[in-house]
């Protein structure tokens, strides 16, 4: 081969065994390189190899070689890549410049059958073409996940505002339980003061008194013991009464879904067993159709069959008659034919892989229905388990609580009875003599228990409002989460529409940029518009966005009206696709991770054109490089390199 001389931080590649090429070493500068020569030189052979070391699969071994080897030297990098013949196919191993080359393959390696170039011709989906690299699963998953944490998120804080609205009446409830205590105090010390009083006038050593107010003594803590149990009772009557209730709805809502929950699963499973079978041996089809459209598109793009070829007329060299002679020698059966013959049979393979690949879609769409059904079914057993396993702790916890009760209910009565008891043992042990001072110890016991009373009820009161205040502590804290929550799923919700946005202000802006450098005749504009159409999907309809291309022509007189795809001229129509491609190269930012643009099969657009448009792109990659006939070629003036034969 030869070249320029490379500027500094080259890119040097060793090739051997790629499509046509036998071996070879190429070094190519930074900035724009131009491969010259005529069809059947291994430009596009070396174009595959530039691919292979960025980690590309669209590579072909050559045709009699089993192993193939392609290394490309970057600055202190080096990266390697080995092709294998195998039983079914190519394969490869080493190290690439990328784990992942199908967004380049897309929108940076932009060879004749490049799929983003002939989407505008072909009448394929542009927006599943730009979008294809963006994981839009994952992106509804995520936001999935942030709607269940904020619906989370605004339970809380509802909680949290209801919580609020109860801290004004608990706390005027302490204050009022505060003063009544307070008072309930001062009228117990009243009392203690009279009953000194009238003690002083009595015998202390009478056996009666001492009787008596042991008796007095025994009847208050009866009767405290007695209060207690009975607030034992209630609270534990609450407690049945709620377990019952949730018993009920457990009850109730495993009616609903036991049934279903214990359905077999061996339909489903057996169906997505079918439809699994059914995409691997379609997938198998689709490669094996993919790489025999690759090697003959290959064949007759790289002048792969110049050697079956007649050479009757010496005249002429092998790569003038591939160029003039529209008859070549089938390299699969020897005979001679057409080549419009064997691109119409390649077009019917083409035909015939999109639609199994069409086939092998809409079993995934069917697929992961299934796997839906499967997903949410055992989600309902799963709660299904779940309810009978809280049925189970309610149930023990009500027999638990009832056995308890009973308990309570006989200590009450225990309690009554000894209440009862010591009531007619003091009535019995009253006297004249002491029946002032019996009822002022009467009316002390009763201060005493409705101290007793308030002071629990207090507590109770002062620890609710202490828990509020704790909670109502994280109310802040919940909010900010709540607002990042709100903020990345506003982010997410809007992300798929933000590229799509994007690409399409992305090729609208170069594609006047274009149209005004390589100024076509009668062409206003070409521009994309989105629209939400009602599409089908699987076996669904649903709103999705498309990309539909519009193109504004004038007449001579200055009339403006829209025209399509069809009537642009072959040159129109491939600036149209590969500004399309740019778009997707730079909203995929493949110009901060894919140093090479590539670019082969400019013949239908003219020499003056291609420059210019050379030197639009030149703007975007590291290293452009493109594959010219010689004379498109010279009209490439400041390319930093040019290489003229491989």
């Amino acid at each position: 081969m030869s070249s320029t001389v490379a500027k500094e931080n080259p890119a040097r590649f060793v090739v051997r065994n790629v499509g046509g090429i036998d071996e070879t070493a190429v070094e190519l500068p930074p900035g724009v390189t131009v491969l010259a020569g005529r069809n059947a030189t291994n430009r596009t052979s070396f174009l595959q190899a530039i691919m292979a070391t960025m980690g590309s699969e669209r590579v072909s071994l050559k045709g009699d070689a089993d192993e193939g080897h392609v290394e490309l030297e970057l600055g202190d990098n080096r990266y390697t890549r080995t092709l294998t013949r195998t039983g079914g196919g190519v394969s490869t191993s080493g190290d690439p410049f990328l784990d992942e080359a199908e967004v380049a393959d897309l929108f940076a390696f932009l060879l004749g059958n490049n799929e983003a170039r002939r989407a505008v011709t072909q009448n394929v989906d542009l927006r599943e073409i730009i979008m294809r690299p963006v994981d839009t699963d994952a992106i509804h998953r995520e936001i999935s996940e942030l709607e269940a944490e904020k619906s989370q998120l605004d339970d809380r804080i509802d909680d949290l505002q209801e919580l609020k609205h109860d801290l004004p009446e608990l706390e005027t409830e302490r204050t009022r339980l505060r003063e009544e205590l307070e008072a309930k105090r001062e009228e117990l010390a009243e009392k203690e003061a009279e009953i000194d009083d009238h003690g002083s006038d009595v015998d202390e050593s009478r056996e009666e008194k001492r009787e008596l107010e042991q008796k007095l003594d025994e009847l208050r803590d009866r009767r405290a013991s007695l209060e207690s149990v009975r607030s034992d009772i209630d609270l534990e009557q609450e407690s049945i009464e709620s377990l019952t209730r949730e018993r009920r709805e457990l009850e109730t809502e495993l009616e609903e879904l036991a049934d279903e929950a214990d359905d077999p699963e061996d339909e489903v499973d057996r169906r997505i067993g079918q439809l699994r079978e059914r995409k691997q041996r379609l997938s198998s089809e689709v490669s094996e159709l993919q790489n025999v459209l690759k090697f003959n598109e290959e064949m007759l793009e790289d002048g792969a069959v110049t050697a079956t070829l007649s050479t009757e007329d010496d005249s002429k060299a092998v790569t003038d008659k591939l160029v003039d002679d529209d008859a070549v020698t089938c390299w699969t059966c020897g005979s001679t034919v057409d080549r419009e013959n064997i691109e119409g049979t390649l077009e019917q393979l083409r035909t015939l892989r999109k639609e199994k690949l069409t086939a092998v879609r809409d079993i995934d769409d069917d697929l992961s229905e299934l796997r839906t059904q499967k997903k949410e079914r055992e989600k309902r057993r799963q709660r299904v388990e779940s309810l009978r396993g809280k049925l189970r702790r309610v149930e023990d916890e009500l027999d638990r609580r009832e056995e308890t009760l009973s308990d309570k209910r006989g200590e009450r009565d225990r309690l009554g009875e000894e209440v009862a008891a010591l009531e007619e043992t003091v009535d019995d042990l009253e006297s004249e003599d002491f029946s002032d001072v019996l009822e002022l110890h009467k009316q002390a016991n009763e201060l005493e228990f409705e101290l007793g009373r308030l002071e629990s009820s207090l507590e109770s009161v002062e620890s609710e409002i202490t828990e509020i205040e704790d909670e109502l502590a994280e109310e802040s804290r919940l909010s900010d989460e709540r607002e990042r929550v709100a903020e990345e799923l506003t982010d997410l919700r809007t992300r798929i529409e933000q590229i799509e946005t994007q690409a399409i202000s992305e090729f609208n802006e170069h594609m006047d940029a274009v149209l005004g450098i390589l100024e076509y005749a009668n062409i206003e504009r070409i521009w994309i518009e989105r629209v939400e159409r009602r599409v089908r999907e699987g076996r669904r309809k649903v709103d999705k966005a498309t990309f539909e291309l519009h193109i504004v022509r004038s007449t001579e007189s200055g009339t403006t009206y829209e025209d399509t795809v069809d009537h642009l001229s072959e040159s129109e129509q491939e600036v149209t696709g590969l500004v399309f491609a740019l778009a997707g190269y730079l909203v995929h930012d493949l110009y901060e991770t894919v140093p090479f643009m590539l670019l082969d099969s400019l013949e239908a657009i003219d020499s003056d054109r291609i420059a210019r448009l050379v030197d639009y792109l030149s703007d975007y990659a590291e290293f452009l490089v493109v594959a010219l006939l010689p004379e498109d070629a010279q009209a490439i003036e400041n390319e930093d390199a040019r290489v003229s034969e491989i």
